[in-house]
């Protein structure tokens, strides 16, 4: 029994390997392996390639679930070794998983051990992150590495990065439709590159998903900080419980909940979508407005036992979204949090299980979950992948 389980813990990380080195080539040569028609496609030099985001990318994401598993081990709490779970699309850009997890097989009956684990597998995840940063932006390679990739750059030298920017704007004034992703920084991604990169070798924003090791590194500091928010049974969740009790902790995770659904959805409707004489699309822009309500009927559906109060905080956050976009034109949120959010609300819920031992934590452990939370600060962005 045991050794079929290490079987299947085996063959879900090395499929994940497999996937996460092909997302990886992808990214970072801009082709697929499955090629469309005109293309061409890629093969194992490629492929062989892309071990250079896969295996920094998962040394982050593994050391992040041990983390929990060690800790959980310490406090005498069965758990299962990390699932991966692979995910690689083939004709469309992935990161070739979603992700790993470890199942908790005990009810945890103390506060005090909910923290430990939880806060556990982000920080150690990040204190590896920090390395892998710190590794990609003091050994960025010679600007003829673009070149490789486009060599339409190649005519432009060290200027290609103002062609880049003219074009993208040139496409964008004639409608065309160009697929370009920059990163979106937090604070910890400026740093390292305002302060610890070469400004010489620095690639252009659109350009960084060609370097696997930053490519790595920006996407371990957003999955830190998404399971930092300190919500639900999140790791952020399980450290603010610890931290604040369950009186405080139920009142503050709906408001949290109900901010960050509010700040998703901000601007991608405006009231002069809807000011348009025209009934075809006036009846389009309806149609996705009530998509839109069902999408936030669905994730506050466990914010309370009544559907009703589920409906009207919904429709409380369209017309405040609303409100704000017709006095602040400019305000504009960002729509790829809604499928967390959704998935936040609807399945894993906003509130933390409660714990039979709650006990306060000592002054040690307030520190580090206050540490948690500036890690949280430090690792969010508020537009993550700018399209």
């Amino acid at each position: 029994m045991q050794t079929r389980k290490y079987l299947i813990h085996s063959i879900l990380f090395l499929v994940t390997l497999a996937t996460t080195t092909a997302s990886g080539a992808e990214w970072m040569f801009g082709r697929f392996f499955i090629p469309f028609p005109g293309t061409t496609p890629m093969g194992w030099r490629e492929f062989m390639a892309g071990f250079n985001f896969s295996i920094p990318f998962l040394t982050v994401l593994t050391v992040h679930e041990f983390g929990h598993y060690f800790v959980a081990r310490a406090n005498q709490v069965r758990v299962t070794l990390p699932y991966y779970i692979p995910f690689w699309f083939g004709l469309g850009e992935s990161i070739g998983t979603m992700g790993a997890f470890i199942r908790i097989k005990d009810y945890i009956s103390s506060r005090r051990k909910y923290f430990d684990i939880g806060v556990a597998g982000p920080l150690a995840g990040f204190a590896v992150a920090l390395v892998l940063l710190w590794y990609g932006f003091t050994h960025l390679p010679p600007i003829d590495y673009i070149f490789t990739i486009h060599p339409e750059y190649k005519k432009y030298g060290a200027n290609y990065g103002e062609f880049v920017t003219r074009s993208l704007a040139e496409a964008k004034a004639k409608g065309l439709d160009v697929s370009a992703v920059a990163f979106g920084d937090n604070l910890l991604f400026w740093f390292f590159k305002k302060y610890v990169a070469d400004q010489s070798l620095l690639p252009h924003p659109y350009e960084m998903i060609h370097y696997p090791y930053l490519l790595a590194g920006y996407l371990s500091l957003f999955f830190t900080s998404l399971n930092l928010i300190p919500i639900g049974q999140l790791d952020g969740g399980h450290v603010l419980y610890a931290l604040i009790g369950k009186r405080k902790f139920n009142a503050l995770a709906p408001i949290f909940f109900v901010g960050f659904v509010f700040y998703a959805g901000l601007g991608f409707f405006r009231v002069s979508d809807f000011a348009t004489g025209d009934d075809a699309t006036f009846g389009d822009q309806l149609y996705k407005l009530v998509l839109y309500a069902a999408a936030l009927f669905l994730a506050f559906s466990r914010i309370n036992d009544r559907p009703i109060t589920a409906l009207l905080i919904a429709l409380s956050v369209i017309v405040a979204q609303f409100a704000v976009t017709f006095m602040f034109p400019k305000a504009e949120g960002y729509i790829g949090f809604m499928v967390f959010a959704i998935v936040l609300g609807r399945f894993l819920g906003v509130y933390h299980p409660e714990t039979e031992q709650d006990e306060p934590l000592s002054t040690g452990r307030k520190l580090i979950g206050w540490l948690a939370l500036l890690v949280f600060i430090l690792c969010f962005s508020p537009k993550p992948f700018i399209l």
